[in-house]
């Protein structure tokens, strides 16, 4: 059965190939092409696609800097355009941000940041909305792990 899954920062660094961060490239790409195959569908949350960016916009070496984003923007611009094997969330609402605001003191005090915040939310948002389905965090993060649910 197909499975919703939410793809974390680590994997798309690792699709990516950013350097410094692709150590599971390999690993990550196995398990692309069995999520495909199974039919899974696969979505980059917001945050995902920014803390990529970031992490690529730090890269010392200016040409592997380069190189590295014009890598991202056509994984993303592919995504937009409904030729990569995922899709982009939607911006979060005004009503969706206020509320992970509020969570995000106590968020932050147990060193999960806004991005890994928002994840998490989208991740209760899509297994509220498809009660029958397996949704997940396909992520090589062990903050965002534990987040599987399997329908009874």
């Amino acid at each position: 059965m197909s499975a919703i899954v939410l793809v974390d920062t680590s994997i798309l660094l690792n699709v990516v190939d950013v350097p410094g961060r692709n150590q599971q490239r390999n690993d990550v790409f196995d398990s692309l092409a069995t999520r495909i195959e199974d039919g899974d569908h696969l979505f980059i949350p917001m945050a995902a696609i920014i803390e990529t960016g970031n992490h690529i916009a730090h890269i010392s070496d200016g040409g592997a800097r380069r190189a590295a984003a014009e890598r991202f923007a056509k994984a993303v611009r592919d995504a937009l355009d409904d030729v990569a094997p995922w899709k982009p969330l939607n911006f979060p609402s005004h009503e969706d941000l206020s509320a992970w605001l509020v969570q995000y003191p106590d968020s932050a005090s147990k060193k999960v940041g806004m991005g890994d915040l928002s994840i998490q939310h989208e991740w209760k948002h899509l297994c509220q909305k498809y009660p029958m389905s397996r949704v997940l965090i396909w992520t090589v993060d062990t903050d965002l792990q534990g987040h599987d649910r399997v329908p009874r």
